[in-house]
């Protein structure tokens, strides 16, 4: 056998064992997930051995750490929710903008310096995008605008400032995503386009956006499965208090900031506020894996092949 096929094999081998270490450490997280949460290990009983599903899903009040406990979920799904909503109102219109332009309008020159500078917002960490709307967004954006102009109470910590930041952190996610859907149109399509007499703006968004639906819309449920998901920047701008409130402007408190707050190391192994961080994380990894799914499903549903 020659030094050559060697080398073929084994890089084969190296890359079949990196994609059964991933496929091993994802069922490993479900495993300790189901564990921790319905199963139970050992002599531990699992969290919904001791709260119904039914108190969990449907419960309005989160109190796991109190003297009387209240173990509801809901206000937890609702500042997650109201946060990922908020940051998908401002971070899909202006990452789909943002590929059009790069795709259609841009000069080569002009695509070359505006997409790495994009893409420098994906590299900023996540707890710089938290202080910057702790220190700037909240109180030289909203609080003049929104409680100075129109009085309404803008409080320290808020939904509306984290959810900007994080809108602002996806925004290179759908242009980068979008951007290489809209580019891998082919140009036949565009040029039948121009050849009936359609201007740059009708070729765009009546040929060549509608072509490229499918992963337009999978970039956008990948973008908002990132938000719901983002942690440390919510943990900062959004605060600790599990409201179940609709008002973007009062302090909430998400699935990860909450996970955040049980592992810091004060919560007693074994505790209920200990198991609660497997049911909330458990409950997180559902809706990501869900998000993902209908990602993949859409894009197999809508997908446009081209010869």
């Amino acid at each position: 056998m020659s030094i050559q096929r060697l080398r073929e094999q084994a890089f084969q081998f190296i890359l079949f064992v990196c994609a059964l270490l991933s496929i091993f450490t994802t069922v490993g997280i479900i495993y300790i997930l189901v564990a921790e949460s319905i199963v139970g290990v050992g002599e531990n009983t699992a969290y919904f051995e001791e709260v119904s599903p039914w108190e969990f899903f449907t419960g309005t009040e989160w109190t796991p750490q109190f003297t009387d406990p209240q173990y509801g979920v809901l206000p937890l799904l609702s500042g997650t929710l109201l946060i990922a909503g908020i940051a998908a109102i401002i971070g899909l219109p202006i990452g789909l903008a943002s590929a059009i332009y790069l795709s259609e309008f841009a000069s080569p020159r002009t695509r070359n310096l505006i997409k790495p500078i994009l893409e420098i917002l994906a590299g900023i960490p996540t707890v710089v995008y938290g202080y910057f709307a702790l220190v700037f967004v909240t109180p030289y954006v909203l609080r003049p605008i929104f409680q100075g102009l129109l009085g309404i109470e803008v409080d320290v910590f808020n939904a509306a400032s984290a959810g900007i930041v994080v809108g602002i952190m996806i925004i290179p996610m759908v242009s980068s995503l979008s951007e290489d859907t809209l580019r891998a149109i082919p140009r036949g399509l565009r040029e039948a386009g121009y050849a009936l007499g359609s201007t740059k703006f009708d070729v765009s968004t009546k040929i060549v956006f509608p072509a490229a639906i499918s992963g337009i819309l999978s970039s956008f449920l990948l973008a908002i499965s990132r938000a719901v998901g983002e942690t440390m920047a919510v943990t900062i701008a959004a605060g600790q208090a599990p409201n179940l409130t609709l008002n973007p402007f009062s302090s909430v408190q998400t699935m990860t900031s909450y996970i955040v707050n049980v592992s810091l190391g004060d919560t007693p192994v074994g505790s209920m506020s200990y198991k609660s961080l497997y049911a909330i994380a458990l409950t997180l990894f559902c809706m990501t894996l869900t998000m993902n799914f209908l990602s993949h499903l859409i894009m197999r549903r809508f997908r446009e092949v081209y010869e």
